[in-house]
C-alpha cells in the first residue's frame, strides 16, 4: 500500500473500515465535519500550548483543551482569541494540531473556514513535519507549509507560501502567493492545498493561486517529501500581525471552521 504510507494508524483505521468518499479523482481517508458539542475530538486533535512568543513575538498564551478558546458547536469549530490576563499573557487563543492524531502526506487537504477580522489577529490554517517540535528547533530547514495565513490590518488578503532553508520569509526568499478575498471575514470559504512528490499548490474554492515545483536541487529548497501534520490556530500581533498594531477593543474574535477533509487519488489508491 504504497500510497498510504505517509498516513498515521488513526487514519488507515478508517480507510481498512470502510470510511471512504469518492469526489472525482479524490477519495476521502479523513475527515473532521465537527459534530456535536463541546471540546474538539480528543482522537483527532491535541494542543500546542504556551505564552512565550513562539518564534514571532506574539501575544497569545495558546491554552489546553479550554473550551472558551476552543469549542465545538452548532457544526463548526470556534477558534476564539480573548483580551485576558491569563498566566503572564493579555490574550488567550488556541493551536490545535493533528500530531501525533494523523499526519498527512500526497493528497489534498480541504478547510473550510471563516476568518477573524480584527486588526491584530494573525489566523493561520499551516503544516509542519511530524517528527519536528518547537523546542528541538530545525526551522526553517525541516520545512513549512501554510495553505492559509490573513492579517487583520490587510483585510481580505490570503497567503499561501512554502519556507525551507533556502527559501523562507528572514530572507525574503519564500515561495509566496496572495488572492484577495474580500468577504473572507464574512463568509466561508474552502482553503485547499494539494501536494505531492513533484508540486504545491494551493487554491481558495478551487481557485488556484499558487504553485511551487520541485526544482530538482535537494532538501534545502524542497524538504516537502514526508508526512506534515495540520495546525489551526489565531495568533494575536507578533512581528506580521501588528505591523498596524492592535484594536484591543474588537476581541473576542473567533475563527470559525465548518470541516477539515482529506482526500487521497483514487489511482493511487486502486494501484496500491
Amino acid at each position: 500500500m504504497k500510497n498510504l504510507k505517509y498516513l498515521t494508524l488513526s487514519a488507515l483505521f478508517l480507510i481498512q473500515f470502510g470510511f471512504t468518499h469518492d469526489k472525482g479523482n479524490w477519495v476521502l481517508v479523513w475527515s473532521d465535519e465537527f459534530d456535536g458539542n463541546g471540546l474538539p475530538n480528543e482522537s483527532k486533535w491535541t494542543y500546542d500550548v504556551g505564552g512565550f512568543g513562539w518564534g514571532n513575538k506574539e501575544l497569545q498564551y495558546y491554552t489546553d483543551a479550554r473550551i472558551e478558546n476552543a469549542e465545538v458547536s452548532n457544526g463548526t469549530l470556534k477558534i476564539t482569541a480573548i483580551r485576558e490576563d491569563f498566566e503572564t499573557n493579555s490574550y488567550t487563543s488556541a493551536r490545535l494540531v493533528t500530531r501525533s492524531k494523523c499526519d498527512f502526506g500526497y493528497g489534498r487537504l480541504e478547510i473550510r473556514a471563516k476568518l477573524p477580522s480584527a486588526v491584530g489577529t494573525w489566523p493561520a490554517i499551516w503544516m509542519m513535519p511530524q517528527d519536528w517540535t518547537f523546542e528541538d528547533g530545525g526551522w526553517p530547514s525541516v520545512g513549512e507549509i501554510d495553505i492559509m495565513e490573513h492579517v487583520g490590518w490587510e483585510p481580505g488578503v490570503i497567503h499561501a507560501s512554502a519556507h525551507s532553508e533556502d527559501y523562507q520569509w528572514q530572507k525574503g526568499t519564500q515561495k509566496t502567493a496572495t488572492i484577495r478575498i474580500p468577504d473572507a471575514t464574512e463568509a466561508f470559504h474552502t482553503y485547499v492545498l494539494e501536494r505531492d512528490e513533484n508540486v504545491i499548490r494551493a487554491y481558495v474554492d478551487d481557485q488556484l493561486y499558487f504553485e511551487y515545483k520541485n526544482e530538482g536541487l535537494g532538501v534545502t529548497k524542497w524538504p516537502y517529501n514526508k508526512p506534515f501534520y495540520l495546525i489551526l490556530n489565531i495568533a494575536v500581533g507578533g512581528a506580521w500581525g501588528s505591523v498596524e498594531g492592535i484594536d484591543e477593543t474588537a476581541f473576542p474574535q473567533t475563527m470559525e471552521v465548518d470541516f477539515v477533509r482529506f482526500y487521497q487519488e483514487k489511482a493511487a489508491r486502486d494501484s496500491g
